[in-house]
């Protein structure tokens, strides 16, 4: 064969080759990026839309308006009546900064754009009529909010209330926040603040869970046999060379699991841990949805449970006690608390309750649905009553409630600053929950039985003459 003809062929055979590779990416980016890229924040394709559509109004549980939208002479404006106290929840929309919150991540309902549709979308592009987008209608109750919200005030940190039940988030709170209807003038203050305002802490905030973290240790203990249920506390216990102690180094003396959780015995938990291993304690965390992705309404981080990083003793008799490697998100935690309140079940979050055409029709809902079962009732039921205990005569006595029987669990965990986070979490009525919480405070010197318990009782009793 000539020379000339074998290079045309091989000429052909690269230009084929392009062409089937350009082919397979246009059809990867069709099939799995499409819809990313039309959701994205930035995306200024976004605008052309919202020139042309009013968007739809975002409403809580009980009718309170949010956020809502008028037509001006040069577009729209978009109102957040109440400011901050919903900054993480709804976030913002803008020309300039893109959309964070709810109005980025329901975009496209707010517009009523049917993203399968492109040519009814063209086809509104090129109407004269005004088109008007999709409302949302919220679980939170505002009353709640705005209540949970003055709690955290002059506080970092954030707080979680929902319905165990059915998963549906009464009120969520995220300190330091933002005013989204000043974002243009305070946006270089905002995004220079060192303690990150725009940081929903409530869902993506990981933090070091301390103490709270020992239901789930508990639970893997209760449910093994051949764990031990008594301890010998001195005050703080020494594994391979490191020593680990309890708060204040108090020595307990001779405690079961009941005691080591209602003292919050680290000498206790940290020997289960030993003796569990850290693929059943992996395991068990998994099953609270640690290491997993939490389906949702807005962004969200994974509660970690790293299992590689977990490679000596006192590295897992530090996970036993939340300490160490170990980070959660307040959602994950009130989720955990929402778990054994329900018999061990444990609900994916819900926080739009309902999409609502313009015209009032129902278009989605927020579907109630099980994520895990976390336990078994037997064992949740064990727990419950040791959280119980934990609020009638151990650490989580400020949590208290006059004729209400509440359980749930401090946590006091050391972290990289100088000072800790206090955690608490929590349900009641224990016998019939109606609401359950988790609340962190960011670096304070006081530890959750004294600061994060007494809130989360402010809030349960808030949210149970509310529900009743």
């Amino acid at each position: 064969m000539d020379i000339e003809p074998k290079r045309i062929i091989r000429v052909l055979v690269v230009f084929t080759g392009l062409f089937i590779s350009l082919v397979v990416y246009l059809s990867y980016f069709e099939v799995f990026e499409a819809a990313k890229i039309q959701k994205n924040a930035y995306n200024k394709r976004q605008w052309v839309n919202e020139e042309n559509i009013l968007r739809g109004m975002i409403v809580d549980r009980n009718g309170n308006t949010l956020a809502y939208s008028e037509k001006t002479e040069n577009g729209q404006i978009r109102y957040y009546p109440y400011e901050n106290i919903y900054s993480h929840i709804i976030g913002y929309s803008s020309k300039e900064y893109g959309k964070a919150g709810l109005e980025s991540s329901y975009n496209q309902e707010l517009l009523a754009i049917d993203a399968g549709n492109p040519i009814q979308e063209f086809k509104d592009k090129l109407s004269k009529t005004e088109k008007k987008g999709n409302h949302l209608i919220l679980t939170i109750d505002h009353d709640l909010q705005v209540y949970a919200n003055q709690k955290l005030k002059g506080k970092k940190g954030a707080i979680v209330a929902l319905n165990p039940q059915t998963g549906e988030i009464y009120a969520m709170v995220s300190k330091p926040d933002f005013n989204p209807s000043k974002l243009k003038e305070n946006w270089t203050e905002i995004i220079e603040n060192p303690d990150s305002p725009l940081l929903n802490r409530g869902t993506m905030g990981l933090y070091t869970p301390g103490s709270v973290f020992k239901v789930i240790t508990a639970t893997a203990a209760l449910e093994d046999e051949e764990v031990s249920k008594g301890f010998q506390c001195k005050g703080s216990v020494s594994i391979e060379g490191y020593t680990l102690k309890d708060y204040g180094e108090t020595a307990h003396g001779a405690i079961d699991l009941e005691e080591a959780l209602v003292k919050s015995c680290n000498v206790a938990f940290s020997q289960m841990g030993l003796e569990l291993g850290k693929t059943k304690l992996k395991d068990t965390a998994q099953r609270y949805w640690f290491n997993k992705e939490i389906s949702f309404d807005l962004s969200t981080k994974n509660s970690i449970f790293p299992e590689s990083k977990i490679v000596t003793k006192p590295d897992l008799g530090a996970s036993a006690i939340g300490q160490g490697k170990i980070l959660v998100t307040p959602l994950n935690m009130a989720m955990v608390a929402a778990s054994i309140s329900n018999d061990g079940r444990m609900m994916k979050p819900i926080l739009v309750k309902e999409v609502l055409s313009p015209e009032g029709r129902t278009i989605k809902t927020g579907r109630v649905a099980t994520l895990s079962q976390v336990s078994s009732e037997e064992v949740i039921a064990q727990l419950k009553e040791m959280m119980v205990q934990v609020v009638e005569k151990g650490t989580g006595r400020n949590a208290r409630i006059k004729n209400v029987k509440v359980a749930g669990k401090t946590g006091t965990a050391e972290n990289e600053t100088k000072k800790t986070h206090a955690w608490f979490i929590g349900f009641a009525p224990a016998e019939d929950p109606k609401i359950a919480i988790a609340v962190v405070l960011e670096s304070i010197d006081k530890t959750g039985g004294e600061s994060a318990a007494p809130i989360a009782r402010d809030i349960m009793i808030k949210a149970l003459e509310k529900l009743q």
